[in-house]
């Protein structure tokens, strides 16, 4: 049940309160921003510096971003995927998390269409054969054998990150990657038990969340990633994704009981990814970060594919409150959170926890500025540049000095 509610008092989001079984110091969180740190698919020491400085910056809560279940489940080559032999790098990641008194969180998932079947060497995966364009193929769509035995890797996946660590997981139900995937009407035109249906095409997702809790027990914190909007029509034979139906799974996921919080996202790396980043589109550099077709398509296709969306402060508030009215589960508010204004505003509409982002790649401190001084804010100016950079090594070009503030 929500520790808040619109008509009960507003929390500090200063304070120590938990997330489900976990204590944790603050309501802050820092969302997963894949970091594209780990050449070998392996933590490097940039990867354990990266989240340290985080930490240290005053968030209660720091999510590593992506940790794959599976080889094919990255989207490229380069991403940690769960396996024994990441053990030891990532136990050195939450001990540095921990050390600065934050809980850590471990991102799983598998991109799904999103991934890059060439580099990954193993198929895209989707709920319907659909174009992949990370590898340019076509999706190969699971059986139910097949699904039966994702469920189990998730669940393995699982015991390994907290062997690891970790003190909470979270389930990457958005973005349309693989779980996602089959939520969406548009990407799912199965006729089985996973397919037509909202029920249909939300089993799969309430099956992970299932399995990964009986792997992990009730000791550890666990919270899904749900998309409200994939940014497509909402009606029509292009119909996505959205908010009402990202309400009725909200209410599927808190009947099953087996999540501690859900996460409310919004947008589809696989079609209209800036849903989810208002602002700027940084459309020549997103360009410029490819090579070959993928670099030829999105000079071409950028204005389509990469749309732009004004800015303003706690913009994912208007959907997100349609399934605050939906549940009484932990809800944790993600986008444009910036400053204490906004934290409070989503304090004050029964938000438990707010996700911070891009704000904290231009500044990892920022929390502790806010906890200490209220009228600070953020110097993010959401111009997006870092978005290209999770190619590379994710960072505020603005911070780096590569390009004027």
């Amino acid at each position: 049940m929500s520790t808040t509610s619109p008509s009960a008092p507003v929390p500090d989001p200063f304070s120590p309160t938990t997330l489900g079984p976990m204590p944790v110091r603050n309501r802050l969180i820092k969302c997963a921003t894949f970091e594209g740190m780990t050449p070998d698919a392996l933590v490097t020491d940039d990867l354990v510096e990266f989240h340290r400085e985080h930490a240290a910056g005053g968030v209660g809560i720091c999510t590593v971003a992506y940790c794959a279940v599976s080889p094919g489940g990255r989207t490229d080559r380069h991403q940690i995927w769960l396996r024994p032999e990441a053990v030891d790098g990532l136990r050195r990641l939450t001990a540095a998390i921990h050390g600065e008194g934050a809980k850590a969180a471990a991102q799983i998932g598998h991109a799904g269409p999103v991934a890059n079947s060439v580099s990954n060497r193993a198929p895209a995966l989707a709920a319907s054969a659909i174009p992949a364009p990370m590898g340019m193929s076509i999706t190969h769509s699971p059986d139910a054998h097949e699904i039966a035995g994702l469920v189990t890797t998730f669940a393995d996946a699982a015991r390994i990150a907290v062997d690891a660590g970790f003190d909470a997981l979270e389930l990457h139900c958005g973005h349309n990657y693989l779980l996602s995937s089959f939520l969406s009407p548009l990407l799912n035109r199965r006729r089985d038990a996973y397919g037509g249906s909202l029920v249909n095409r939300a089993r799969f997702a309430r099956e992970v969340a299932a399995a990964v809790r009986e792997a992990v027990g009730p000791d550890v914190a666990v919270w899904a990633k749900l998309n409200m909007y994939d940014g497509t029509p909402r009606r029509g034979p292009l119909r996505g994704f959205d908010v009402d139906e990202a309400c009725e799974v909200a209410r599927l996921f808190e009947a099953d009981g087996h999540l501690d919080a859900i996460e409310p996202t919004a947008g589809s790396s696989l079609l209209n990814p800036m849903y989810l980043f208002h602002g700027d589109a940084p459309r020549k550099e997103f360009a410029d970060a490819f090579h070959g077709a993928m670099k030829w398509g999105l000079r071409v296709g950028g204005p389509v594919f990469l749309k732009h969306y004004p800015y303003t402060d706690a913009y994912l508030l208007p959907l997100a409150q349609q399934l605050r009215q939906a549940v009484r589960m932990p809800l944790i508010l993600l986008g444009g959170i910036t400053d204490r204004s906004s934290i409070d505003t989503a304090m004050a509409q029964g938000f438990d926890f707010v996700a911070m982002g891009r704000a904290l790649l231009r500044e990892p401190d920022l929390p502790m500025r806010i906890a200490a001084d209220p009228s600070t804010t953020s110097r993010c100016t959401h111009c997006n540049l870092c978005m290209p950079t999770i190619y590379s090594h994710t960072r505020c070009p603005i911070r780096t000095g590569e390009v004027p503030a």
